[in-house]
């Protein structure tokens, strides 16, 4: 993400709504809508993190007692990317719309590439949490604290998965640091970040929980608290505390079609954040359990075209070949609503009991396949380190041969006749922004593989497997897609 210099007219702008907003702000708090909260904080030190503090439930007149308290614990990151490093890789993309805002690599001249983010001190002894794609590819970490003293840091160990990383400062004992919260905070809490936006350093913005169990990459195994505080570029890594001075999250992530803040950020939360840095500390890395299958959550619609009742489970969209559920007889389509005898809700709660689950264990999952159901017993295995994905070929505009025009929207070609896209299915080249199948999502690229639970090769037997579902008197399709590495079902109206 580039930075973008706004025109000199627009920061006045800019600079005045933020005025009149501040200035809104200040009459309601002295007209007693915004009632006032007193904060007592013990100052942050080596001895103790900042003491627990009252809360009135109408929120505070201003934040400066809390800053005060915790900032010190704040630091400014700054890694330096190792000869050959792959910039792009330390910025995945999970979306075109999801952007990490802080480990962007920027060259200088005269110096190589380096990436700027936040972190935080989680003990006196020099212990500091940040995100792995702030540090990741990195020949050298340095640290600046808020005294504007700088330090040389070791990553300890790093995890791409939670995008969360651990940092060791050496050479003192005295660093002032902050704890993690013992409790998720609710949707509506306070929020206070603070962090290193645009290099700045030690700045401070307020917002409040706009949501929680976000889960936005799709089938992971964490979700992430929304929050509203305005987030920017170099703010990755930093911390978002409750009233009480504690960290309820590691910001991460912001939604943003420009590269600046609109209002909308990720956080991983306080309890990811406590189980992954506890065996970042003990071993350096962080291990979880793995089933090698891709889920997905229940739709109403799904579960319509599934004949189910009601959309509880997960969705089994892929199988890995050599994996542990592909080896247990789980395939795609399967729908797992119950581990060990415990109901599972949706395909977010699924990913978290697995991940729990220690390798080598075996659980027991409820399963409806093809209508049946069954008792599956599975060996956990233990999940691997993701790589960077290679970017895929570009699609070209025409495919000469098989191309066809469907109902749906879609004009389609046998996979085999487009490179790259494999031999199984029918690719998607062309996709009417008005159509049905667009409003469900569908994109140029994308690989059908199933439509009704019957493999599709051509065109053809697409429109046939259409026409079937509509004469069977469905109103709508599952369709098993495949978009890069990931596949999905969605269902499709067809009535």
């Amino acid at each position: 993400m580039d930075e973008k210099t706004a025109p000199a007219r627009r920061r006045r702008l800019s600079s005045g709504r933020s005025t009149v907003a501040l200035v809104c702000f200040i009459l309601l708090a002295a007209s007693g809508i915004i009632a006032a909260h007193t904060f007592h904080p013990a100052p942050v030190s080596a001895q103790s993190p900042a003491d627990p503090v009252a809360r009135n439930r109408a929120g505070p007149a201003g934040f400066a007692d809390i800053v005060a308290a915790v900032r010190p614990a704040v630091i400014a990151v700054q890694s330096k990317l190792a000869d050959g490093a792959d910039p792009d890789a330390a910025v995945p993309s999970l979306d075109r719309f999801f952007r990490e805002f802080g480990g962007t690599p920027h060259a200088r001249p005269g110096a190589g590439m380096t990436a700027m983010g936040s972190a935080f001190f989680i003990s006196r002894d020099g212990y500091a949490v940040t995100n792995n794609h702030v540090i990741e590819g990195s020949a050298s970490v340095t640290v600046q604290t808020d005294e504007q003293k700088s330090y040389t840091a070791k990553v300890v160990g790093a995890d791409p998965v939670s995008d969360l990383a651990l940092l060791k400062v050496d050479g003192r004992n005295d660093f002032s640091y902050v704890k993690l919260a013992d409790r998720m905070p609710r949707v509506g809490d306070w929020v206070i970040a603070i962090g290193n936006p645009f290099g700045l350093g030690g700045s401070v913005t307020a917002g409040i929980v706009s949501a929680r169990e976000r889960n936005i990459k799709g089938n992971g195994a964490d979700d992430f608290i929304q929050i509203d505080a305005p987030i920017n570029k170099g703010d990755s890594g930093g911390p978002s505390f409750d009233l009480d001075g504690n960290v309820v999250g590691v910001n991460t992530m912001i939604v943003s079609p420009s590269g600046g803040s609109i209002g909308i950020a990720f956080a991983i939360p306080v309890e990811t954040v406590a189980t992954v840095v506890t065996q970042l500390k003990e071993k350096g890395s962080v291990t979880r359990g793995w089933l090698g299958m891709q889920m997905q959550q229940l739709t109403p619609e799904i579960a319509e075209a599934l004949g189910l009742k009601r959309p509880n489970g997960a969705l089994v969209s892929d199988t890995q070949a050599d994996g542990p559920a592909a080896k247990a007889g789980i395939m795609s389509g399967d729908v797992i609503d119950a581990v060990g005898g415990r109901a599972i809700k949706d395909a977010s709660e699924l990913s978290k009991t697995i991940s729990r689950a220690a390798a080598g264990t075996s659980v027991e999952l409820h399963v409806l396949q093809r209508g049946v159901e069954k008792i599956v017993a599975v060996t956990v295995g233990e999940f691997p380190v993701p790589r960077p994905a290679r970017a895929a070929g570009k699609l070209p505009e025409t495919t000469g041969r098989g191309g066809s025009e469907l109902p749906l929207g879609l004009r389609l070609a046998p996979a085999g006749t487009v490179p790259g896209a494999g031999k199984a299915g029918v690719i998607v080249t062309a996709v009417d922004p008005g159509g049905t199948a667009a409003d469900q999502g569908v994109e140029r690229g994308d690989v059908i593989l199933e439509i009704g639970g019957r493999s599709v090769n051509t065109p053809a037997e697409v429109r046939d497997a259409l026409s079937g579902a509509r004469s069977g008197g469905k109103r709508s399709v599952l369709v098993r897609l495949k978009a890069g590495e990931t596949t999905r079902f969605i269902a499709i109206p067809v009535g």
